[in-house]
Parts: structure tokens; sequence; C-alpha cells
């Protein structure tokens, strides 16, 4: 053999044989090695080879390379050595298993996040590792306006902030309620929300955010009983469109007798921040019915629906032509007898899982971590609140990694997510499930 083919072979040995310090037999196929044979060996040699190591060829590769199943009980490690002695043996190395290059944050309690993980949740980790590869890790750079109760964000006179919520994920806010700089949260809805849109990930803390990265604008419009008035949410959504932010969240809806002549103020400003290029997602509402509350049923909006984690329209989710997409909000499926997939897969008998972030309740007429400065932990909620922070999470990391390019325009945006959705019930676009399930990773790839 050439000197310069016998180095090459040598490194390439060493290269391949090199077992990482932390591999294990889990990391190799069990039972098979990999052989190059040296290429003057002859099918004689080969077979006695693979005699003496008690081993027998079951398939080829174009080169020459060969995998064979250990047949004498030996461990891999053992054959490996075995016919590395071998001179006829140019190398021989485990059968290695590759696995899908995904993100899995170390966050305690991540495993209770059906809506991230599960079969019928948002197709996170692979989309973490999309948006990093694409130059924007869980959506740095985009900006989130969340319309609610306000967040436990900030220390302040009496408040906390949440510990899974870091000072430097917020920029300046506005309290709309109390008319001041301090959108601290009285409820525990809206920190409920913007945990979901942005909790901070892989910290060994609490659970993770889908768009760990972005940062959120709190934006107070809701008091501590979780009531706000049209005047103040029309100011809110005018203020967090002339700071250019790239989604507003409004996990909000009004009662379903209120009409679009009913609250023109919160409808121009709607239209107002469509065209300064926010995307606006909306509440369906949570009544049951086939009819979308506003603001989630004006045409500016992404009107969004709940799902369980069955993958079935969630029991209290509104529906109806206006519904854009469906998101994990928890809770029991609903009785749909509208599709094979309802009647066949779904359980409206059985409890449904609810949607776990980091939040407190409010006891009273106070929370409490107002008055005692505790945290009661992880708390479960449901409802078409948390699937809308799912939809505008995604949409922030759609726009944070420029998947469809630089500045694309709200419609843009709503129309991809609703193309890469996972569809569900009915085939095609229904009244229950709209153009089916939000999936971050399909909008990603």
């Amino acid at each position: 053999m050439p000197i310069r083919r016998l180095l090459l072979l040598s490194s390439l040995a060493l290269a391949l044989l090199a077992a990482p310090a932390t591999a294990g037999a889990s990391d190799y196929v069990p039972g098979e090695v990999i052989v190059q044979y040296d290429e003057h060996t002859s099918p004689t040699a080969e077979a006695a080879v693979e005699r003496l190591s008690g081993t027998e060829s079951d398939a080829a590769l174009p080169s020459g390379t060969e995998k064979l199943e250990i047949e004498d009980g030996d461990t891999v490690r053992e054959t490996v050595a075995e016919l590395r002695r071998d001179p006829n043996v140019a190398y021989a190395v485990p059968n290695w298993r590759a696995r899908a290059a995904a993100f899995t944050p170390n966050d305690p309690d991540i495993r209770l996040q059906w809506n991230l993980f599960g079969e019928f949740g948002v197709g996170m980790p692979e989309a973490w590792e999309l948006a990093a590869a694409r130059g924007a890790p869980g959506g740095r750079g985009a900006v989130v306006a969340v319309l609610d109760s306000g967040v436990a964000y900030e220390r302040f006179r009496r408040f906390r902030r949440a510990p899974d919520l870091r000072a430097r994920t917020f920029v300046r806010g506005y309290d709309f309620v109390d008319g001041d700089r301090h959108p601290n949260d009285e409820h525990g809805h809206g920190t409920h929300v913007a945990g979901t849109i942005a909790q901070a990930t892989n910290n060994h803390l609490g659970v993770a955010g889908i768009a760990y990265g972005v940062r959120i604008m709190p934006l107070r419009v809701l008091d501590n009983r979780g009531l706000g008035d049209s005047f103040a949410i029309a100011r809110a959504i005018r203020y967090a469109a002339r700071r250019h932010v790239d989604v507003i969240n409004l996990s909000l809806d009004f009662p379903m007798g209120v009409r679009a002549a009913q609250i023109p103020d919160v409808l121009s400003a709607l239209r107002f921040a469509r065209r300064r290029g926010a995307v606006v997602v909306a509440a369906t509402g949570n009544k049951g019915y086939l009819s979308v509350a506003y603001p989630a049923r004006a045409d500016s909006v992404i009107a969004v629906g709940a799902t369980t984690r069955s993958g079935c329209l969630a029991e209290y989710s509104n529906g109806g032509p206006a519904l854009d997409l469906t998101a994990p909000g928890g809770g029991a499926d609903g009785d749909l007898v509208d599709s094979v997939w309802d009647t066949e897969h779904c359980r409206p008998d059985a409890r449904g899982n609810l949607i776990y972030q980091q939040t407190f309740r409010r006891r009273g007429t106070v929370a409490r971590f107002a008055l005692r400065g505790a945290w009661s932990g992880l708390e479960r909620f449901e409802g078409t609140s948390m699937a809308t922070s799912h939809v505008s999470a995604i949409a922030a990391l759609v726009i944070a990694t420029r998947r469809l390019g630089a500045n694309p325009s709200p419609e843009l945006v709503e129309q991809h997510l609703e193309a890469t959705a996972r569809d569900a019930g009915a085939a095609g676009f229904d009244r229950f499930y709209g153009n089916g399930i939000v999936d971050a990773a399909a909008a990603l790839r």
C-alpha cells in the first residue's frame, strides 16, 4: 500500500475511532459495526475476518464500507477492538447515532409545557434552532406590546418583579388605568400572557417562553379585576404603533353584543397600527359561540381560537367565519361532530390540560404578591388569551428572523402563519379551526 494512502487511512481511523469522552452505548446502534477493509483484501480474506470476529455482513456502501452484524454476543466495543487488530481492516467504528439538532432548554418545569413540545404543540424546540440559525435566537430584535393587566416586570413600591421575567426583557410601557409609567400587574393575567411570549428560557428556572429573545412593551389597560374600557385600549394601541412595535398582543375581548359601530375608536386605532406595520393578534373569546368577539373580529387583526392537548377545539373557544388561526389554549375538548377528526379523536368528557406559566392569582381586590411580595409559582390558565400569546410570539419569531425578508407587512406575516399552520378538523379552512393550528417550526423553515 502506498505510504500516502496508509497515512490517510491511519488518520481517518484515529479521527473516526476516537469516541467522545461522554459517549455511551446509547450513542451508537447496538449489535452493529462499520468496517472498511484494505483495498487489496480479497473477498475470501474478508469472509475470514468476519468469521473470526463473529460478525456477518449486512449491507455495503458504494465506497466498499460494510455494515456488520455482531453474531457472537460480544459488545460493540469488543468487536471494534478485535477488528482493528486485523491487518486486513483499514478501520472499524461503531454505527454512531445522530440526533435532531434540537435546543432543549434546562428549565425544570418545561415538562409541563405540552403546548410547546407535545404532538399538538406549536413546534418547539425545532423553531428555536431555526431562529438561532437565522441569527435571531428567541426572536431577538423584535418588540411585542402586551395590552393587558400589566406585567410583573418592575420592583416598585409594593410590587415585585416576576423571577423569570428579566428586567432587560422590557422596553418602556405605560399604565393607561392609573395614568403613570409603571404598568405593573395587579391581576395576574398579563404576566401569564407575557411569560408565554418571552419568559426567560434555559436559565434553570420555571418554564420557557416561545420568543424568549424579544422585548416586551407592557401596556396596562385592564384593572385588578381584569376589566378595561375601549378608550384606554384605543389609546394603548396607538401608543404601541407610534413606537413601531412589531406585534401587538390583545388577549382581551369585548362582550359578544358589542358591534363595530360601538367601538369606532378601537377600530380606528387598529387600522392605524396596521398601517404602521404592526401585526395585531387578538383572542376570539371564551363563550363557545360561532362568532368572533371584537377586537379580534376586525379585518386588521389575526383572530385566534384555542385548542387542547388533543389538538381539538377547546370547549369554550369562539369560532366562525372571522376565525383565522388556532393555538394551544388548554382545557377540555369541544363536542364537535363536523369532522371525522373530531368525532373519532376528541373526548369532550375527559379532563383537559391547562397552560402553565409563572404568574400569581388575585386574592380579593389586590393581588397577593402586591401585599406580601410572595409568588405562588406556576399557575395554570386556560382560554383564547393563552392561545393568542402563542401566535404573537411566533409572529415575532418570523419577523425577527427575517424569514419573510426585512420589515414584512402585517398582511404577509398573517398569510404566512396561515399557510404554514397545521390543518385540523375538516380539510382546509373551517369555522372551528380557521386555517389550522399555528406551527412555529413550519413558519421558520
